[in-house]
Protein backbone atom coordinates (compact mmCIF):
# COMPACT_ATOMS: atom_id res chain seq x y z
CA UNK A 1 0.00 0.00 0.00
CA UNK A 2 1.54 3.35 -1.07
CA UNK A 3 -0.66 5.50 1.12
CA UNK A 4 -1.95 5.15 4.65
CA UNK A 5 -5.28 6.49 5.81
CA UNK A 6 -5.02 7.60 9.43
CA UNK A 7 -6.86 9.88 11.85
CA UNK A 8 -4.98 12.59 13.76
CA UNK A 9 -6.80 14.47 16.52
CA UNK A 10 -10.12 13.46 15.04
CA UNK A 11 -9.29 14.51 11.46
CA UNK A 12 -8.62 12.19 8.53
CA UNK A 13 -5.13 12.39 7.04
CA UNK A 14 -3.06 10.55 4.51
CA UNK A 15 0.56 9.48 5.02
CA UNK A 16 3.08 7.65 2.91
CA UNK A 17 3.57 3.96 3.61
CA UNK A 18 6.41 3.48 6.10
CA UNK A 19 5.92 6.87 7.78
CA UNK A 20 6.99 6.76 11.41
CA UNK A 21 5.53 8.76 14.29
CA UNK A 22 8.58 11.01 14.22
CA UNK A 23 8.20 11.48 10.47
CA UNK A 24 4.55 12.41 10.83
CA UNK A 25 5.36 15.08 13.42
CA UNK A 26 8.07 16.50 11.17
CA UNK A 27 5.72 16.65 8.20
CA UNK A 28 3.17 18.60 10.25
CA UNK A 29 5.72 20.97 11.77
CA UNK A 30 4.93 19.87 15.32
CA UNK A 31 7.64 20.42 17.96
CA UNK A 32 8.26 16.88 19.28
CA UNK A 33 9.63 18.15 22.59
CA UNK A 34 6.26 19.56 23.66
CA UNK A 35 3.82 16.79 22.79
CA UNK A 36 2.83 13.28 23.77
CA UNK A 37 1.23 10.74 21.45
CA UNK A 38 -1.40 8.09 21.87
CA UNK A 39 -2.05 5.56 19.13
CA UNK A 40 -5.27 3.57 19.26
CA UNK A 41 -5.65 4.61 22.94
CA UNK A 42 -2.18 3.38 23.89
CA UNK A 43 0.63 5.79 24.81
CA UNK A 44 3.52 5.64 22.33
CA UNK A 45 6.82 5.94 24.27
CA UNK A 46 8.91 8.84 23.03
CA UNK A 47 11.95 6.60 22.62
CA UNK A 48 10.16 4.56 19.93
CA UNK A 49 8.90 7.40 17.73
CA UNK A 50 11.61 7.14 15.10
CA UNK A 51 11.14 3.37 14.82
CA UNK A 52 7.36 3.21 15.10
CA UNK A 53 5.84 2.90 11.60
CA UNK A 54 2.20 3.82 11.27
CA UNK A 55 -0.41 1.37 10.04
CA UNK A 56 -3.45 1.96 7.91
CA UNK A 57 -6.42 2.93 10.07
CA UNK A 58 -4.35 4.16 13.03
CA UNK A 59 -6.02 6.75 15.24
CA UNK A 60 -3.56 9.14 16.81
CA UNK A 61 -4.00 11.75 19.52
CA UNK A 62 -1.27 14.38 19.68
CA UNK A 63 -1.62 16.33 22.91
CA UNK A 64 0.11 19.11 24.80
CA UNK A 65 -0.50 21.18 27.88
CA UNK A 66 -2.86 24.14 27.74
CA UNK A 67 -3.91 26.67 30.35
CA UNK A 68 -5.98 24.97 33.05
CA UNK A 69 -4.22 26.04 36.43
CA UNK A 70 10.77 28.40 42.20
CA UNK A 71 8.64 31.48 42.91
CA UNK A 72 8.56 32.33 46.56
CA UNK A 73 5.66 34.20 48.09
CA UNK A 74 6.85 37.25 49.99
CA UNK A 75 6.15 36.69 53.66
CA UNK A 76 6.36 32.90 53.41
CA UNK A 77 8.68 31.39 55.98
CA UNK A 78 11.00 28.43 55.83
CA UNK A 79 9.72 27.14 59.18
CA UNK A 80 6.15 26.66 57.89
CA UNK A 81 6.35 24.96 54.49
CA UNK A 82 3.67 23.10 52.57
CA UNK A 83 4.78 19.47 52.31
CA UNK A 84 3.19 17.16 49.73
CA UNK A 85 4.48 13.60 49.45
CA UNK A 86 7.83 14.66 50.88
CA UNK A 87 8.25 17.68 48.61
CA UNK A 88 8.50 21.08 50.27
CA UNK A 89 6.96 24.28 48.96
CA UNK A 90 7.17 27.73 50.53
CA UNK A 91 4.01 29.06 48.91
CA UNK A 92 0.63 27.67 49.91
CA UNK A 93 -1.09 29.22 46.90
CA UNK A 94 -1.54 27.02 43.82
CA UNK A 95 -2.70 28.66 40.60
CA UNK A 96 -4.00 27.68 37.18
CA UNK A 97 -2.92 28.91 33.78
CA UNK A 98 -6.23 29.23 31.92
CA UNK A 99 -8.51 32.14 30.94
CA UNK A 100 -5.86 34.87 30.80
CA UNK A 101 -6.20 37.40 28.00
CA UNK A 102 -2.64 36.81 26.87
CA UNK A 103 0.43 34.68 27.55
CA UNK A 104 2.17 37.77 28.93
CA UNK A 105 -0.62 38.57 31.38
CA UNK A 106 -0.68 34.99 32.62
CA UNK A 107 3.07 34.92 33.09
CA UNK A 108 3.06 38.14 35.10
CA UNK A 109 0.10 37.10 37.27
CA UNK A 110 1.65 33.75 38.10
CA UNK A 111 4.91 35.47 38.99
CA UNK A 112 3.16 38.01 41.24
CA UNK A 113 1.15 35.28 42.97
CA UNK A 114 4.32 33.71 44.30
CA UNK A 115 2.89 30.28 43.51
CA UNK A 116 5.30 27.41 43.03
CA UNK A 117 2.75 24.82 41.85
CA UNK A 118 0.95 25.67 38.60
CA UNK A 119 -1.79 23.53 37.05
CA UNK A 120 -2.03 22.76 33.34
CA UNK A 121 -4.59 20.80 31.33
CA UNK A 122 -3.90 18.31 28.57
CA UNK A 123 -5.57 18.88 25.20
CA UNK A 124 -5.14 18.03 21.54
CA UNK A 125 -2.39 20.02 19.90
CA UNK A 126 -3.39 22.91 17.66
CA UNK A 127 -1.57 21.81 14.53
CA UNK A 128 -1.10 25.40 13.35
CA UNK A 129 2.68 25.94 13.22
CA UNK A 130 4.02 28.50 15.69
CA UNK A 131 0.94 28.48 17.91
CA UNK A 132 1.81 29.72 21.45
CA UNK A 133 1.98 27.06 24.13
CA UNK A 134 1.05 27.35 27.80
CA UNK A 135 4.57 26.25 28.68
CA UNK A 136 5.59 29.72 27.51
CA UNK A 137 3.65 31.06 30.49
CA UNK A 138 5.69 29.38 33.22
CA UNK A 139 9.33 29.09 34.12
CA UNK A 140 9.99 25.37 34.49
CA UNK A 141 13.01 26.11 36.69
CA UNK A 142 10.87 27.99 39.21
CA UNK A 143 7.51 26.27 38.97
CA UNK A 144 6.27 22.73 39.42
CA UNK A 145 3.71 21.87 36.75
CA UNK A 146 0.68 20.00 38.04
CA UNK A 147 -1.12 18.27 35.13
CA UNK A 148 -4.84 17.94 35.73
CA UNK A 149 -7.55 15.79 34.23
CA UNK A 150 -10.02 18.65 33.73
CA UNK A 151 -12.81 17.69 31.36
CA UNK A 152 -12.62 13.97 32.09
CA UNK A 153 -15.95 12.30 32.86
CA UNK A 154 -14.86 8.66 33.25
CA UNK A 155 -12.16 6.73 35.04
CA UNK A 156 -10.71 5.66 31.69
CA UNK A 157 -10.42 9.24 30.40
CA UNK A 158 -8.65 10.34 33.58
CA UNK A 159 -6.19 7.44 33.43
CA UNK A 160 -5.35 8.11 29.78
CA UNK A 161 -4.73 11.79 30.52
CA UNK A 162 -2.40 11.09 33.44
CA UNK A 163 -0.42 8.53 31.47
CA UNK A 164 -0.02 10.96 28.57
CA UNK A 165 1.11 13.67 31.00
CA UNK A 166 3.80 11.35 32.29
CA UNK A 167 4.88 10.64 28.72
CA UNK A 168 5.22 14.40 28.23
CA UNK A 169 7.94 14.33 30.85
CA UNK A 170 5.99 15.61 33.84
CA UNK A 171 6.71 14.44 37.36
CA UNK A 172 4.38 11.90 38.92
CA UNK A 173 2.23 14.48 40.76
CA UNK A 174 -1.19 14.98 39.14
CA UNK A 175 -4.44 16.70 39.99
CA UNK A 176 -7.25 14.22 39.50
CA UNK A 177 -10.69 15.38 38.36
CA UNK A 178 -13.48 13.06 37.26
CA UNK A 179 -16.50 15.26 36.58
CA UNK A 180 -19.98 13.92 37.23
CA UNK A 181 -22.18 16.74 35.96
CA UNK A 182 -21.56 19.10 33.05
CA UNK A 183 -23.57 22.01 34.43
CA UNK A 184 -22.28 22.17 37.99
CA UNK A 185 -18.91 20.50 37.30
CA UNK A 186 -19.30 18.65 40.59
CA UNK A 187 -16.99 15.64 40.79
CA UNK A 188 -18.11 12.04 40.51
CA UNK A 189 -16.80 10.93 43.89
CA UNK A 190 -17.13 7.18 43.27
CA UNK A 191 -15.25 7.39 39.98
CA UNK A 192 -12.63 9.68 41.53
CA UNK A 193 -11.86 7.16 44.28
CA UNK A 194 -11.64 4.35 41.72
CA UNK A 195 -9.30 6.30 39.44
CA UNK A 196 -7.17 7.43 42.39
CA UNK A 197 -6.66 3.86 43.55
CA UNK A 198 -5.36 2.81 40.12
CA UNK A 199 -3.11 5.85 39.71
CA UNK A 200 -1.56 5.41 43.15
CA UNK A 201 -0.70 1.80 42.28
CA UNK A 202 0.95 3.07 39.08
CA UNK A 203 3.20 5.36 41.10
CA UNK A 204 1.41 8.68 40.67
CA UNK A 205 1.23 11.25 43.45
CA UNK A 206 -2.49 11.97 43.35
CA UNK A 207 -4.17 15.21 44.44
CA UNK A 208 -7.91 14.62 43.90
CA UNK A 209 -10.64 17.24 43.47
CA UNK A 210 -13.68 16.19 45.49
CA UNK A 211 -16.80 17.48 47.17
CA UNK A 212 -16.59 18.82 50.72
CA UNK A 213 -17.62 15.43 52.10
CA UNK A 214 -15.48 14.13 55.00
CA UNK A 215 -16.29 10.51 54.11
CA UNK A 216 -15.12 10.92 50.52
CA UNK A 217 -11.98 12.70 51.75
CA UNK A 218 -11.24 9.79 54.07
CA UNK A 219 -11.73 7.22 51.28
CA UNK A 220 -9.34 9.14 49.02
CA UNK A 221 -6.77 9.25 51.79
CA UNK A 222 -7.25 5.53 52.44
CA UNK A 223 -6.40 4.61 48.81
CA UNK A 224 -3.14 6.55 49.09
CA UNK A 225 -3.79 10.08 47.81
CA UNK A 226 -1.07 12.54 48.82
CA UNK A 227 -3.62 15.30 49.56
CA UNK A 228 -7.35 15.93 49.29
CA UNK A 229 -8.81 18.93 47.48
CA UNK A 230 -12.41 19.65 48.52
CA UNK A 231 -14.28 22.34 46.62
CA UNK A 232 -15.31 25.57 48.32
CA UNK A 233 -18.08 26.14 45.76
CA UNK A 234 -18.67 25.22 42.09
CA UNK A 235 -15.71 25.77 39.77
CA UNK A 236 -15.46 29.37 38.60
CA UNK A 237 -18.45 30.51 40.67
CA UNK A 238 -16.57 32.88 42.99
CA UNK A 239 -19.04 32.09 45.78
CA UNK A 240 -16.38 31.45 48.40
CA UNK A 241 -16.52 28.73 51.04
CA UNK A 242 -20.15 27.62 51.28
CA UNK A 243 -19.69 24.97 53.96
CA UNK A 244 -16.85 25.89 56.34
CA UNK A 245 -17.99 23.29 58.86
CA UNK A 246 -17.39 20.35 56.51
CA UNK A 247 -14.04 21.80 55.48
CA UNK A 248 -13.06 22.09 59.13
CA UNK A 249 -14.06 18.46 59.80
CA UNK A 250 -11.97 17.31 56.83
CA UNK A 251 -8.98 19.29 58.10
CA UNK A 252 -9.31 17.92 61.63
CA UNK A 253 -9.46 14.30 60.49
CA UNK A 254 -7.06 14.25 57.54
CA UNK A 255 -3.49 13.05 57.89
CA UNK A 256 -2.57 14.53 54.49
CA UNK A 257 -2.67 18.16 53.33
CA UNK A 258 -6.10 19.65 52.62
CA UNK A 259 -6.13 22.11 49.72
CA UNK A 260 -9.31 24.03 48.98
CA UNK A 261 -9.99 23.86 45.25
CA UNK A 262 -12.61 25.79 43.26
CA UNK A 263 -15.06 28.55 44.09
CA UNK A 264 -12.76 31.17 45.60
CA UNK A 265 -13.76 34.68 44.53
CA UNK A 266 -11.52 37.12 46.36
CA UNK A 267 -8.68 37.36 48.85
CA UNK A 268 -10.91 37.13 51.91
CA UNK A 269 -12.13 33.71 50.69
CA UNK A 270 -8.54 32.52 50.51
CA UNK A 271 -7.87 33.87 53.99
CA UNK A 272 -10.93 32.09 55.40
CA UNK A 273 -9.77 28.78 53.93
CA UNK A 274 -6.40 29.17 55.57
CA UNK A 275 -7.92 30.29 58.88
CA UNK A 276 -9.91 27.03 58.92
CA UNK A 277 -6.59 25.21 58.93
CA UNK A 278 -6.36 24.26 55.26
CA UNK A 279 -2.84 23.70 54.03
CA UNK A 280 -3.28 25.48 50.72
CA UNK A 281 -5.67 27.01 48.21
CA UNK A 282 -5.87 26.39 44.46
CA UNK A 283 -7.51 28.92 42.16
CA UNK A 284 -7.61 30.11 38.55
CA UNK A 285 -10.75 32.03 37.56
CA UNK A 286 -10.66 34.35 40.58
CA UNK A 287 -7.33 35.73 39.37
CA UNK A 288 -7.56 35.37 35.60
CA UNK A 289 -11.01 36.95 35.24
CA UNK A 290 -10.50 39.76 37.75
CA UNK A 291 -10.56 43.27 36.29
CA UNK A 292 -6.87 43.52 37.17
CA UNK A 293 -5.44 39.98 37.29
CA UNK A 294 -1.96 41.16 38.24
CA UNK A 295 -3.19 43.04 41.28
CA UNK A 296 -5.58 40.22 42.23
CA UNK A 297 -2.71 37.73 42.08
CA UNK A 298 -0.89 39.82 44.67
CA UNK A 299 -4.04 40.08 46.80
CA UNK A 300 -4.53 36.31 46.74
CA UNK A 301 -0.91 35.77 47.69
CA UNK A 302 -1.28 38.11 50.65
CA UNK A 303 -4.66 36.63 51.65
CA UNK A 304 -3.21 33.12 51.85
CA UNK A 305 -0.26 34.36 53.91
CA UNK A 306 -2.45 36.37 56.29
CA UNK A 307 -4.91 33.50 56.76
CA UNK A 308 -2.14 31.05 57.54
CA UNK A 309 -0.59 33.42 60.07
CA UNK A 310 -3.98 33.95 61.73
CA UNK A 311 -4.49 30.18 61.98
CA UNK A 312 -1.09 29.70 63.56
CA UNK A 313 -1.65 32.61 65.93
CA UNK A 314 -4.98 31.23 67.17
CA UNK A 315 -8.02 33.49 67.05
CA UNK A 316 -9.95 34.58 70.14
CA UNK A 317 -13.12 32.77 71.06
CA UNK A 318 -16.50 34.15 70.03
CA UNK A 319 -18.53 35.71 72.82
CA UNK A 320 -22.11 36.89 72.95
CA UNK A 321 -21.38 39.98 75.08
CA UNK A 322 -18.68 42.62 75.17
CA UNK A 323 -15.37 42.06 76.90
CA UNK A 324 -13.60 45.38 77.51
CA UNK A 325 -10.02 45.71 76.31
CA UNK A 326 -9.10 48.43 78.79
CA UNK A 327 -8.81 47.61 82.52
CA UNK A 328 -11.77 48.68 84.62
CA UNK A 329 -9.72 49.31 87.77
CA UNK A 330 -8.69 52.91 88.49
CA UNK A 331 -11.60 54.55 86.68
CA UNK A 332 -12.15 58.22 87.50
CA UNK A 333 -15.35 58.61 89.51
Amino acid sequence: MSELHITVNGEARAAASGTTVAGLLASMGVDPTRVAIERNEEVVPRTTWSAAPLADGDRLEIVAFVGGGAGTAPGATDDDPLVIAGRTFKSRLLVGTGKYRSIEEGREAIDRSGAEIVTVALRRVDLTPGKPNVLDTVDRKRHTLLPNTAGCYTVEEALRTCRLARELGMAEMVKLEVIGDAQTLFPDNEATVAAAAILVKEGFVVLPYCTDDPIVARKLEDVGCAAVMPLAAPIGSGLGIRNPYNIRIIVERAKVPVIVDAGVGTASDAAVAMELGCHGVLMNTAIAEAKNPILMAEAMRDGVIAGRKAFRAGRIGRKLYANASSPLGGLIE
